[in-house]
């Protein structure tokens, strides 16, 4: 007969043995040694995402790519490498809170069952972890640090001139005794004042201005706000209105938040990406996400019922465009709607803006298909030849981006053109033949037409004409503009971000 293979004696004697000589814990480096240990050996970093530990325990996709990572740290220990595995736990945050609110039982008690359940689990597997370093989010051990890197970042600010942090005690200094002339606030770009100023404002006053240059600092925003589970959401968090989590109702909010100014950091980020091991595809996905523009800030007059004094700022990377804006386009979150919108539309628009609440920005920028928008009544003056051009509002337009205002160009952008085409805008071509009618064509090759002064130009020459003709007239500026946004730090629960 064919000897029984007794897999679950041979597993447990080993993971017996592994365990009681501890077969992976790691040493410590020597502190004289930056590149070795005390045995000589070079060292190696293998690192796993944390899990949540729920109260189902792992899933399939835990070990798929626990056991890739496990090979590879067995494999560099077979090539003479002190290779530091650990494991850890992603243990504070929502989950957590829902859990031990259903459950009725406190989260200390819970989150400790669970890790209880995944060493288990993770032992029957086999993983080479040093279970000596494990990590805890929700230990005080832990999130100290993450509360002390808070504390680091809201009290410093980023010195464009030096490209690097300072210590918020400086840009005191800094005011004290030139105001903010040669240092640009990066929360209030018109913000301007004297050292006498400074010195003059109250101790509230002073404190806003330095929010608006902290690295770790609180603004409003529109957020994804669920009631029912008491907390913001992230993008990723929203499908189809709902919470990810329970299927609850998430909606469009305006609420003080907490943020970490990463967009200071912007042009070092596409620095940094010349000098990693990675792949083409994988730069390219960065710089995409970083999403670095050079264009221009036209200020336009806007007309409206209520007033005709107020100045609208628009965003573009094509100012050479211009005398082709037949129409322009404001997200639902833009500040200036209320007072810009007539009377006769203030119907659609609540109507409009209700809609958008129950959209997530990921909805928005992916159906692509799905055309929608209002118009306000309201229209923007076109600085040179003073053409009259509507303002509507339209989910495909984000507030945090660019001004959240565009000014749009059917001819020479898909998007636009299929918008002025479901709401029959009519069209106006400045690009001659290299425009057939039938779909936008974004070229900077054509030869203008229909644009006044730029008439004969090659698009990609009139770009600085139009800039320079801007800033003369002082009805706009050049202009770098970047995709990513300050990233969102408010969820904290007790025990931490």
């Amino acid at each position: 007969r064919e000897m029984e293979y007794k897999f679950r004696d041979i597993e447990k004697k080993w993971q017996k043995h592994w365990k009681e000589s501890k077969a992976y814990k790691v040493s410590n480096p020597d502190s004289n040694r930056d590149d070795s240990n005390r045995d000589g050996k070079p060292k190696f970093y293998v690192l796993d995402m944390f899990p949540y530990p729920s109260g189902a325990g792992l899933h399939v996709g835990h070990p798929l790519g626990y056991i890739a990572s496990d090979i590879y740290a067995r494999f560099k220990r077979l090539q003479g490498y002190n290779v530091l595995h650990p494991m850890g736990f992603d243990s504070f945050g929502l989950p957590a809170e829902q859990y031990a609110i259903e459950t009725g039982q406190h989260p200390a008690v819970t989150t400790q069952k669970n890790i209880q359940r995944y060493h288990e689990q993770l032992d029957n597997i086999g993983f080479c972890y040093d279970w000596s370093r494990e990590v805890r989010t929700s230990d005080p051990k832990f999130y100290k640090w993450t509360q002390w890197i808070f504390l680091q970042l809201f009290d410093s600010w980023y010195n464009r001139q030096t490209k690097r942090a300072a210590r918020i005690e400086e840009l005191i200094s800094i005011f004290e005794q030139e105001g903010n002339a040669t240092y640009e606030c990066p929360g209030d770009e018109k913000l301007t004042f004297t050292p006498e100023k400074w010195r003059n404002y109250d101790e509230k006053s002073r404190q806003e201005i330095l929010m608006n240059y902290r690295l770790a600092y609180s603004a409003f925003g529109e957020v994804n706000w669920c009631e029912p589970l008491g907390t913001v959401l992230a993008n990723d968090e929203v499908v189809n209105g709902v919470s990810e989590r329970g299927g609850h109702p998430v909606v469009k909010k305006k609420m003080r938040q907490w943020y970490l100014r990463i967009t200071e950091y912007a042009d070092r980020l596409l620095q940094g990406l010349e000098q990693v091991d990675f792949s083409e595809s994988m730069k390219d996905m960065q710089r995409n996400w970083i999403g670095k523009s050079q264009g221009a800030e036209i200020r336009f007059k806007i007309k409206s019922e209520k007033s005709e004094t107020e100045q609208m700022v628009v965003y573009t990377t094509r100012p050479d465009t211009i005398f082709g804006v037949d129409f322009m386009v404001v997200a639902p979150e833009h500040q200036m709607i209320p007072s810009i919108t007539s009377a006769a539309q203030q119907t659609e628009i609540d109507k409009y803006l209700e809609y958008v609440k129950s959209r997530s920005e990921r909805e928005r920028l992916a159906e692509v298909k799905q055309i929608t928008g209002a118009f306000t009544g309201a229209y923007a003056i076109n600085p040179f030849d003073g053409r009259e051009i509507p303002v509507w509002i339209s989910e495909y337009v984000l507030a945090g981006y660019g001004t959240g205002a565009i000014m749009a160009v059917p001819c020479g952008d898909q998007r636009d053109y299929a918008f002025a085409k479901h709401f029959n805008i009519p069209i106006t071509n400045i690009i001659g033949d290299a425009y057939n009618g039938n779909e936008a064509n974004p070229t900077k090759d054509a030869i203008l037409q229909n644009s006044a002064f730029l008439n004969g130009m090659v698009m990609r020459d009139a770009i600085d004409v139009v800039l320079d003709k801007l800033e003369e007239m002082g009805i706009g500026k050049r202009k770098v503009n970047y995709k990513m946004r300050d990233s969102g730090f408010s969820r904290q629960r007790y025990w931490g971000e």
